[in-house]
């Protein structure tokens, strides 16, 4: 008998593995093996769990009821929970029965794009993107259009920028404010415009909300789902991974239509059935507890933002806009190429990135993972003294202005 002389699919053989994992994954081998590493690649908060939503889950644990299936789209009062959260903070009103509760965040954006993209659709992508998106659009069948705008547009899109992107092919734009990995926060006025331009052009807007609570200088955040002619035609993704320090516990939700919670629901039942009870036990206490411990992070990333952005603007070749939400910074390193440093002359972002872990022991992601060539993105969410070292270590290898 002879063996198919492909062995992986095609679909699962073409998508990329992600870009910040890799870099994550390769900064840790490097600790492991005894190397001084300092990591700026994973958007993994470096606080600890609060202590009440651990405390709910070792309650959970010994609870038999927590030990059995339950339902595949979430625990009841999680999913009430959720319904409210949402109703509240993006000024959509749901019902439980419109909420999913999923495996961590990504299988939120895998699900809603499943849900809604058929082969041959296209689904717009401002860029910088998180760089699991376009693989997820990807596995759906779908077409990415990428629409990008740089750091004179403090990395946000226009209306216009989208209208001309658009085709009779279009069926969805991904929208994502605060932004990984920009920090870009759209201001109200932005975010509403962007919304009635989708309502009237007929297209599915999917909004990842996951960095709701991290904004800073007294940047509101506005949900694109508060447009009222988007009810419809709009589908929100988070989770408890970033806010609470929560990015093992694997929890996240999509909100929307019931016709499209449905849908993903069923796939759900096939893929993964329930998310770990004890995890949903734990997010339930995350959603509907104290605010204290939110605050104290998102004062600690708050000064770290304002620290990496003034350090990062010493570098020579470097220019990193203020980042008004998330924990990243998205440097503008295209000063720094083409140059010769240490016998190496870095032509893009991804060589750049390269030379800086090999040569200051630094991990930071490159351009490429989240679009064009030329930036570098760095999360502030580690320790200020590895903070500053990190940087330090990169200044010296590249120079300073």
């Amino acid at each position: 008998m002879t063996l198919p002389a492909r062995r992986v699919s095609a679909r699962i053989g073409s998508i990329a593995e992600s870009a910040t994992m890799k870099v994550d994954a390769k900064a840790k081998a490097l600790k492991g093996a005894g190397e001084d590493v300092i990591g700026f690649g994973a958007g993994e908060p470096d606080f600890p769990t609060p202590e009440h939503i651990v405390e709910a889950a070792v309650a959970a644990a010994k609870d038999p009821k927590n030990h059995k299936y339950t339902p595949a789209a979430g625990l009841p009062e999680l999913r009430e929970a959720i319904a409210e959260k949402t109703s509240r903070d993006s000024q959509y009103p749901v019902e439980a029965a419109q909420v999913l509760v999923t495996n961590g965040g990504k299988q939120a954006v895998y699900a809603s794009l499943a849900a809604l993209v058929d082969p041959g659709d296209e689904v717009l992508l401002p860029a910088p993107y998180w760089t699991t998106y376009p693989e997820a659009i990807k596995l759906a069948g779908g077409s990415t259009v990428e629409v990008f705008a740089g750091p004179e547009q403090q990395y946000k899109v226009t209306v216009e920028q989208l209208e001309a992107a658009v085709t009779g092919r279009t069926k969805a734009l991904i929208f994502v404010s605060p932004s990984n990995p920009t920090g870009a926060v759209y201001s109200p006025e932005e975010t509403r415009a962007i919304g009635r331009w989708a309502a009237e052009r007929g297209l599915w807007v999917i909004t990842d909300e996951i960095y709701e609570k991290l904004t800073y200088d007294g940047v509101p955040f506005t949900s694109i789902a508060s447009v009222p002619e988007l009810a419809d035609q709009v589908v929100i993704l988070s989770g408890v991974a970033k806010t609470f320090a929560m990015t093992g516990w694997r929890v996240g939700w999509m909100v929307g239509p019931s016709d499209v919670i449905k849908a993903a629901t069923t796939l759900q039942t096939h893929l993964t059935s329930n998310v770990a009870n004890v995890s949903q036990r734990a997010a339930l206490a995350a959603v509907t507890g104290p605010v204290e411990p939110i605050e104290a992070m998102r004062e600690a990333f708050d000064r770290r933002r304002k620290l990496i952005v003034e350090r990062l603007n010493r570098v020579a070749g470097f220019q990193t806009p203020v980042p008004q939400g998330a924990f990243y910074a998205y440097v503008d390193a295209r000063g720094a190429l083409n140059k010769e440093y240490d016998g190496a002359t870095p032509t893009t972002s991804a060589e750049l990135a390269e030379l800086i872990l090999e040569q200051a022991k630094v991990a930071v992601v490159p351009g490429e993972a989240f679009g064009p060539s030329g930036y570098l993105r760095l999360s502030y969410a580690l320790g200020d003294e590895d903070l500053v070292e990190g940087i330090s270590r990169i200044e010296t290898l590249l120079g300073s202005k």
